[in-house]
């Protein structure tokens, strides 16, 4: 019984002991976290990256004009580096004219064709007018000579002044069928050659407005200014290789340095932190201090 109180005792001191280094090293573990409180401001900052650009500049175009013969990209065979300061007129890049090519030589056989059918009528109505006042005129002298023999013939028989007269008036009618016949032949050729002419017109102007296209795939400056790649609707910098739409042809820009700002992006999370009006603190790579 006394050995039971023994053990008993025994374990009632281990536990003490265990206890009372366990309360020990809590102790001093929560030590390690206490720290002196200071009253403060508490700032919650927001960190983005962005880029600087120009507040002002102005685009460096492309042919978008070739959206009428159905070209609705283009590519960009080669541009000054980025950085380039360039002057007003100076070449900035060059555009892939291949598909463009193909469509002007047609253009230009079609004005080979309206041209040629153009001297063509103009050498047939020619012809045909020519011959039909050489017809009104022999006509005309056909009528004259019926009419001399007729004066020639009052002392005839009657019967050869009757057909005398038979003749000049068959002369007569001969002359005014083909004076009536001349008019119209006349309005028709007008007619054809109006015809001709407003084809060829057209296709004229089709092909000096692709002439004047043509040239402006190589593109130049519009301004003095320092060349600045466009962002294509990737993001990305639009260079040689790229392709560019039709619809906005910006190839580069050329930016206005007096004026600058800085444009990022904050994302969900954070964009509900921002308010209009307070401080940015901005730094450039470029110059961390």
């Amino acid at each position: 019984m006394k050995r039971s109180y023994i053990i008993a005792a025994g374990i009632v001191v281990v536990i003490l002991i265990g206890f009372f280094v366990f309360n020990r090293t809590k102790a001093s573990g929560a030590a390690d976290i206490i720290a002196l409180v200071k009253k403060g401001e508490f700032r919650v900052e927001v960190e983005t990256t962005g880029e600087l650009e120009a507040k002002n500049s102005v685009k460096i175009m492309g042919p978008g004009s070739v959206r009428q013969f159905q070209i609705w990209e283009v590519t960009l065979q080669n541009i000054v580096d980025e950085g380039t300061v360039v002057k007003k007129g100076d070449w900035v890049a060059t555009l892939d004219r291949s598909e463009f090519q193909t469509k002007f030589n047609q253009k230009q056989i079609d004005f080979e064709k309206a041209n040629s059918k153009f001297v063509q009528t103009q050498l047939d109505t020619t012809l045909q007018m020519r011959q039909a006042r050489d017809e009104l005129i022999n006509l005309k002298y056909g009528a004259e000579e019926k009419e001399i023999i007729l004066q020639q013939s009052k002392f005839e028989p009657p019967a050869t002044i009757k057909q005398a007269e038979i003749n000049l008036d068959k002369a007569h009618r001969a002359y005014q069928q083909a004076l009536e016949n001349y008019k119209i032949k006349r309005n028709q050729n007008v007619e054809k050659m109006r015809e001709v002419e407003a084809e060829l017109r057209k296709v004229k102007g089709d092909f000096d407005g692709m002439s004047t296209i043509l040239e402006s795939f190589n593109v130049m400056a519009p301004e003095d200014g320092m060349v600045i790649y466009e962002k294509g609707w990737d993001g990305k910098p639009i260079k040689a290789g790229s392709r560019i739409g039709m619809w906005e042809p910006t190839v580069a820009t050329l930016p206005d340095l007096t004026k600058m700002q800085s444009k990022t992006f904050v994302n969900e999370v954070d964009v509900r932190k921002v308010k209009p009006g307070q401080k940015v603190l901005i730094g450039l790579d470029s110059n961390p201090d």
